[in-house]
């Protein structure tokens, strides 16, 4: 993406802008540092990333001091290949680390005692070992050593979050090319989506054509179709698309770490009129939001746009969680702000220029089997809210029609 001859990505200036983020929420704090072991909390600090099988075993960890770091622990040669490869790190900074695997080395095997006094080693270096420690997310077994060995643990999740909720024209950029992305993939959706496709082809071709347009990772492709409408059921299966269906996909991956969650919805060959009248709600639901976002406006005023629970046949906001919903978009697939019934009510959320974050709407259909789905990533301008994701959804599309 960076050319000689037009100004686009400045990777330096991404990295400045959320190490000072990161290093702004841990100032604002009463902590000494931020122990960090969420994969997106590492990449916003230390600028590093490996390969997602890793991703989940909590043995990958950054330490942020007040005034040093970040220090990075990785796997065996991946510390190595950072030393070679990231330089914004000192090559100090970049250290083999292991914890056990989830488990799978018992706590007992002294892997992470021996990680915590390195880390007290280092606050006390740094001058602030009798400080709290600020932690995202944590295995119990590494907490209670923590504690063992006289360090005060608070949350660092919340100010990670708050610090990653606004996004600098560098990530709006990736966003958008990620967005970008799945607008042609939803094309080569359209043309293959006729009788006789399962749902897991369409999933396999989303997942073929993102990899060759540069995706760094498919986190996972929903495909919805037929009586699986409703209710939603959050995944794919083998079932076979038939004459008059509805179906609807939702697309999940990330480019240079920057996610979509990025919903459309078609009929097959035809669509009857209880599709369209499903499909029409859905749009007037996410038009009036998408037109009441702007800065300085409640989350809870968006959500209060958006039918009760018990309004499309559901008991309570709870059971309908998920379906009239908005959260943000970075690093993160669910990242602030979240916008819904749920939680926007009693803790609303002041929408600022810069925040990213996608609104979903859903309604089922009259027939009792079918339901629309839309999905439309915005980004807060002073202005109002710009829509990321253009693939046309203004009507129900018909894919392959008789």
């Amino acid at each position: 993406m960076a050319v000689d001859y037009e100004q686009r990505l400045d990777v330096d200036r991404l990295r400045r802008y959320r190490l000072e983020r990161a290093r702004a929420a841990l100032d604002s704090s009463e902590c000494g540092a931020f122990l960090l072991f969420d994969f997106y909390n590492i990449r916003y600090t230390t600028q590093t990333w490996i390969g997602g099988a890793l991703g989940d075993k909590m043995t990958r960890y950054a330490l942020l001091t007040r005034n040093s770091g970040p220090t990075l622990w990785d796997f065996g040669s991946a510390a190595r290949h950072h030393r070679l490869y990231a330089p914004w790190l000192a090559e100090a900074d970049c250290r083999a680390g292991m914890l056990g695997l989830r488990g799978a080395i018992a706590p007992s095997a002294g892997l992470m005692a021996a990680a915590v006094r390195e880390i007290r080693g280092l606050l006390e270096d740094a001058g602030v070992a009798d400080a709290p420690v600020g932690v995202d997310i944590v295995e119990p077994p590494f907490l209670f050593e923590m504690q063992r060995q006289g360090l005060r643990v608070l949350d660092a999740q919340q100010l990670m979050l708050d610090a990653r909720q606004l996004k600098s024209p560098d990530e709006i950029l990736l966003l958008t090319q990620a967005a970008a992305m799945v607008d042609g993939v939803y094309q080569d959706v359209l043309e293959a989506l006729k009788p006789g496709v399962r749902e897991n082809e369409i999933v396999a071709l989303v997942n073929q054509r993102l990899y060759a347009l540069g995706s760094d990772q498919v986190e996972a492709v929903n495909a919805v179709s037929g009586e699986r409408c409703n209710p939603h059921p959050h995944n794919f299966s083998d079932r076979l698309i038939r004459p008059g269906d509805q179906a609807f996909f939702d697309i999940i991956h990330s480019f240079n770490g920057y996610r979509t969650c990025y919903y459309r919805t078609f009929s097959v060959g035809s669509a009857t009129r209880s599709q369209r009248d499903a499909y029409r709600r859905a749009r007037e639901w996410m038009d009036a939001a998408i037109h009441a976002v702007k800065p300085g406006v409640g989350t809870d005023e968006i959500a209060a746009l958006w039918p009760a629970a018990t309004e499309f046949g559901f008991e309570d906001e709870m059971a309908a969680f998920g379906l009239q919903f908005g959260h943000g978009l970075g690093l993160g697939l669910h990242e602030r702000p979240i916008i819904s019934r749920l939680n926007s009510m009693t803790e609303p959320v002041e929408l600022q220029a810069g925040m990213v974050f996608a609104l979903e709407t859903y309604c089922p259909a009259s027939d009792g089997f079918s339901a629309a789905r839309i999905e439309e990533e915005v980004v807060v301008t002073p202005e109002g809210a710009r829509v990321l994701t253009l693939f046309p959804a203004e009507d129900l599309v018909v894919a392959n029609p008789y």
